[in-house]
């Protein structure tokens, strides 16, 4: 089945601290064809939180790099259209759910596509569910 997947789910993939049965069934369903969808700014989260992953040393520069080899190995799809709905759809939502706009798009991108979202983000969850969304929580 695919999915939408937001940071902080994603972050349990490299991270095994956070992953749980969850996370890891959901990681491994992109091996069986599954396939998964981000707006264009998940690289950007990502990577500003393997920084932070970095600077708090619970991970090296030699691991960051195995992280983001995996990362850029998954079946992952950058939705460029995405960025069309920013000041549109993704703004309003952010505003109906007081989420962030970064959040919001995520969001965004599950009703447009008809997809399950995955996020360890517990506002996220809520907004998403709300809105008739299928959350995969990662419990």
């Amino acid at each position: 089945m695919n999915f939408v997947v937001d940071a902080s789910f994603a972050m349990a993939w490299v991270l095994k601290d956070e992953a749980t049965l969850e996370t890891d069934r959901i990681l491994n369903s992109l091996g069986q064809g599954a396939k998964a969808f981000v707006p264009v700014l998940w690289r950007w989260e990502v990577a500003n939180a393997l920084l932070n992953v970095e600077r708090r040393k619970r991970a090296t520069q030699v691991e960051l790099g195995k992280h983001l080899t995996l990362l850029k190995s998954l079946p992952i799809e950058i939705d460029e259209a995405a960025v069309h709905e920013a000041w549109g759809a993704t703004h309003s939502l952010a505003q109906q759910y007081k989420i962030t706009s970064y959040d919001a798009s995520y969001l965004e991108l599950s009703i447009r596509r008809g997809l399950p979202l995955a996020s360890l983000d517990v506002e996220l969850q809520a907004a998403a569910k709300a809105e008739k969304v299928e959350v995969f929580a990662g419990k």
